[in-house]
């Protein structure tokens, strides 16, 4: 239906340290998909967003400045303040249970363990948002997680950066344009897989 807005939150902490770490994998999806649309973020409450409209539809590309722990606030301001519901929500972010490459859309489920996904849900008080998790793999020993997801990415994780940014971003669309079900078998593949 033309018309219709939606809510695309990117999730990450602010700030030049970490810009190129494995947590911030929304923002860099986020900032690939504003480049490429010739558009740019503006600093507003709670973060930074954009604004872009395609066939007929508002997409708001929200970057929270809460930082990860605390991203449920900004979710909720933007859900109160725009023509948005939580069945137009869809957060995107990093997950170190999957391997690094493979994406996981679901319409709704746990955190899994993501902060970030953890305190949105307390939050906005559902789970029942899209989300689109980004593999960053597990390879850190115990007691070393929050080190490996605020580590930067190596050089070959870099360079398959622009790749995995289109597919969320035409994951996204697909999801808005031809329903969930054909965006989760677009997004749901594994690494392996081209």
């Amino acid at each position: 239906m033309a018309g219709e807005s939606y809510l695309v939150v990117g999730l990450g902490n602010i700030g030049p340290e970490y810009a190129k770490t494995r947590h911030n994998m929304g923002f860099m999806v986020l900032d690939a998909w504003t480049q490429a649309s010739d558009t740019s973020f503006n600093t507003q409450r709670y973060g930074d967003l954009a604004v872009l409209n395609v066939k007929g539809r508002t997409l708001y590309l929200l970057k929270p400045s809460t930082y990860m722990n605390l991203s449920g606030n900004a979710v909720r301001y933007y859900l109160q303040k725009l023509p948005v519901t939580e069945e137009r929500l869809i957060v995107i972010c990093d997950d170190i249970n999957l391997p690094f490459g493979t994406l996981r859309m679901r319409m709704n489920g746990s955190d899994g363990g993501h902060n970030g996904l953890r305190n949105i849900a307390e939050t906005i008080g559902t789970e029942n948002y899209c989300r689109i998790r980004m593999g960053v793999g597990h390879d850190f020993h115990e007691g070393e997680q929050v080190d490996y997801v605020l580590g930067e990415l190596s050089p070959e994780e870099r360079e398959q950066m622009p790749e995995l940014c289109k597919k969320v971003t035409q994951g996204v669309l697909d999801w808005i344009f031809v329903g969930p079900d054909r965006a989760m078998t677009g997004v749901n593949t594994k690494k392996s897989e081209k």
